[in-house]
């Protein structure tokens, strides 16, 4: 059963080294991310699943310790999903010198960069789990009920951002149906409204590049009737791209 989730956005910025001299832009964001983190970790779940966008190769599942990479971005930062102190990469190279071998879509890397830098209990199993933009509405609902009921005390951290059409300098050039389409979003988080995230349009969602549309709708399935309230922590578009940081508890 679900007991506790936070969704926060998967930005390679939020990333210091990746960001360079624009990190503090984003500070208050990643204070935000770093509390509901705390706050997942405060509800004593047995086990964690970290769920956001990837391509096809990278949708795993990924095992605990599994190995991300922002090397793609010219900086020698690696990272392992939730790995103990051990295991882990975060920043450094392996014996030879390349460091991990990424399995890690770039939505987990972040949430794994976000577990170890809230101090993450690697005691606590953690699994993460890629899913496609393209899946259906049906199919991440089914797949959040699937989640859900993988223990008793069961926590999401969902990665995804809402739509890249904000501004005229977005990604994706300022779209007016874009910030309807993240109030409403924000509106749902608050609320920890399942219906709502459940009957988000999954063709606007595309046409509006918001990557998080089928993380939040396996959310919304592993949530069902588990009675959660939300609440709404950051609420911004920074660079033209909706991001929305939010925790579910009961």
């Amino acid at each position: 059963m679900l007991i506790a989730a936070a969704v926060c956005p998967c930005p390679p910025l939020l990333v210091p080294e990746v960001a360079a001299g624009a990190a503090p832009e984003l500070d208050g964001l990643r204070a935000a991310c770093a509390e509901v983190v705390r706050a997942l970790a405060a509800a004593r779940p047995e086990r964690l699943i970290v769920v956001g966008p990837a391509e096809r190769a990278g949708r795993g599942p990924h095992a605990q310790g599994a190995a991300g990479s922002f090397r793609g971005f010219g900086v020698e930062v690696d990272v392992r999903l939730a790995a103990p102190a051990a295991d882990g990469a975060s920043g450094g190279d392996d014996a030879a010198g390349q460091g991990p071998s990424p399995s890690l879509p770039l939505s987990l890397a972040v949430a794994a960069w976000l577990l170890e830098h809230a101090g993450w209990d690697p005691a606590v199993p953690v699994e993460g789990l890629g899913v496609g933009e393209p899946l259906a509405a049906e199919r991440c609902i089914e797949v959040g009920r699937e989640l859900a009921g993988r223990a008793e005390r069961m926590a999401l951290l969902v990665m995804g951002d809402g739509t890249a059409c904000r501004t005229l300098k977005a990604p994706g050039y300022l779209d007016e149906r874009a910030a309807p389409f993240d109030a409403e979003v924000a509106r749902a988080l608050a609320a920890a409204d399942t219906g709502a995230l459940a009957a988000l349009d999954e063709e606007l969602a595309y046409e509006l590049k918001a990557a998080g549309r089928a993380p939040l709708q396996v959310l919304a399935g592993a949530a069902e009737g588990a009675a959660l309230k939300g609440e709404l922590r950051y609420d911004e578009a920074p660079y033209g791209v909706g991001y929305f940081v939010a925790t579910w508890s009961s």
